[in-house]
């Protein structure tokens, strides 16, 4: 195609030469009819019968924030026109780009605008994509999570979540149930080795933090991770599996966590008519309350990664972490056998009275704590990070916490230790009915708990633990991570978005 044949309609475009973008980030290409505005004004008027075509393509602002932009093209030679557009949509066609997809819309998260979300801002993408959807409005809880073990899942390219963090629980929970279930793999054995899921998971933000989208995609915005599905992204994620007593509990990919952040979820489960505002009431009760928890922690260091919790190698897209990790993992399974290779494993054991015990897969990132629990933690190496904050004052608590907020090392701190680690066990001191004997490593039982300081506002309870935003009854259980168990709709957070945004306006040469 001749350089001076096809020109940019919009003013603000510049010639095609000038810049590009990739072909997999193109989301449409569609024959243009011109109308006869455009016919009648500018270089319209030179060209007998103009042919045209406009193209589709994703447009990064800053931020993170993806958007839908187009550019139409035009020349008189209709057959060249057309010989453009097949060319286009052949290439398009060499995509792994979904076709057919399965969308759950939880319409009673966050704000309550899941299903205004998806209608307005998401369906006409998917229409503009030629992606076809079935639709699912859930009327109750785990209801997306029971018809996952019902439908012809084979049929579909990938599941759509629409909603906050919970409804993706639910959507993984019954994929990855559902898989497990098809291939004969009980999930009440800690110890089982999973099969993977092979259909990916899109995360439609509705809710009122969404977490685990901030975490992977960089940005909570709809239509970003409308385009992140439309193209076909797609980003391995950790899993990890809570047991209790050989039994199966749940599946946890941002927050595992116990003390405070489990009491916060359990004070605010009483005050859901406050709407979001119940995480910040409830989260101020629960530091004035100052509770700690004595138990024990044992652990597997988590050898294998390349990386510590300590370095400022965060993860990022096309992770050279997280690839050499689950590579080096694999060899280790392969050589030893998943079995032999954690028995044989030295476990460590740390005992002693905490505030918080939180294990965090990913950073846990959200727009309140951009740097999030552990800005160092990678989506998919296999690992968890396993963050220790022992009793303390209340003031040097909240300066910990504050370091969420702003750039300063959280974990510089002699009351808080982290481990990378590939499995744990927890059990709390004051078990009853003999709970401690969740773990086979050797445990003891220890004396009263903090009756000789009631000064320092311990508690003789237990706390609760907080899985991905929904509470676990048993506070003695056994974690473990399964490597890049799933999927997403996703490429992870990209470096330099700012300068790609300033850099990018219009569509490349591609041919």
């Amino acid at each position: 195609m001749q350089h001076s044949v096809y020109w940019p309609v919009r003013r603000s475009c510049v010639h095609i030469e000038n810049c590009f973008v990739p072909t997999s980030e193109i989301i449409a290409v569609e024959e243009t009819d011109l109308n006869k505005k455009q016919r009648n004004s500018g270089k319209w008027q030179k060209m007998a019968k103009p042919h045209a075509f406009t193209v589709y393509y994703v447009k990064k602002a800053r931020n993170h924030r993806w958007r839908c932009s187009d550019v139409t093209f035009w020349c008189v030679d209709e057959q060249l026109c057309n010989q453009w557009i097949q060319a286009l949509k052949e290439l398009l066609e060499l995509q792994t780009r979904p076709k057919h997809l399965l969308v759950y819309i939880n319409p009673y998260g966050g704000k309550r605008q899941g299903k205004r979300i998806y209608e307005q801002k998401v369906a006409p993408l998917f229409s503009l994509a030629s992606i076809s959807t079935d639709v699912f409005v859930t009327e109750r809880a785990n209801h997306a999570k029971d018809n996952l073990f019902e439908v012809n899942i084979n049929k579909y390219d990938g599941v759509v979540c629409v909603g906050g963090d919970g409804m993706f629980s639910e959507v993984m929970h019954g994929l990855i149930g559902r898989m497990q279930k098809d291939s004969g793999i009980d999930q009440n054995n800690p110890k089982a080795p999973l099969v993977q899921c092979n259909i990916r998971i899109g995360i439609i933000p509705a809710g009122s933090t969404d977490c685990i989208c901030y975490s992977t995609v960089g940005i909570s915005d709809p239509v970003t991770s409308a385009l992140h599905i439309i193209i076909g992204d797609s980003q391995p994620l950790d899993v990890s599996s809570v047991h209790h007593n050989n039994t199966f509990l749940k599946y946890t990919v941002s927050l595992l966590g116990y003390g405070f952040y489990g009491d916060v979820l359990k004070d605010s489960e009483k005050k859901r008519w406050m709407g979001p505002m119940r995480y910040d009431y409830s989260g101020f009760k629960t530091f004035l309350s100052h509770h700690c928890y004595e138990g024990t922690i044992y652990f597997q260091p988590a050898k294998h990664t390349q990386g510590s919790p300590r370095d400022k190698d965060s993860c990022r897209t096309g992770c050279h972490i997280c690839r050499q990790s689950e590579q080096q993992l694999a060899e280790e399974h392969k050589k030893c056998g998943l079995k032999h290779e954690e028995d044989e494993e030295e476990w460590k054991v740390i005992k002693g009275k905490f505030l918080a015990i939180n294990a965090v897969n990913m950073s846990c990132a959200c727009p309140r704590s951009p740097k999030g629990l552990s800005p160092a933690a990678h989506l998919a190496d296999g690992s968890s990070d396993l963050i220790l904050v022992r009793k303390c004052s209340r003031f040097d608590f909240l300066r910990y916490l504050i370091r969420h907020t702003n750039q300063d090392d959280q974990f510089d701190f002699s009351f808080v230790d982290v481990y990378r680690v590939k499995s744990f066990q927890f059990t709390s001191k004051l078990l009853e009915d003999n709970e401690s004997d969740v773990t086979d490593i050797g445990k003891k039982h220890f004396g009263q708990f903090c009756r000789d300081h009631p000064a320092c506002c311990c508690s003789i309870a237990n706390s609760t633990w907080n899985c991905d935003g929904e509470t676990l009854n048993s506070s003695a259980i056994e974690v473990r991570v399964h490597c890049q168990l799933m999927k997403l709709f996703a490429r992870g957070i990209e470096e330099n978005c700012k300068e790609a945004a300033s850099n990018q306006s219009t569509v490349e040469q591609l041919l």
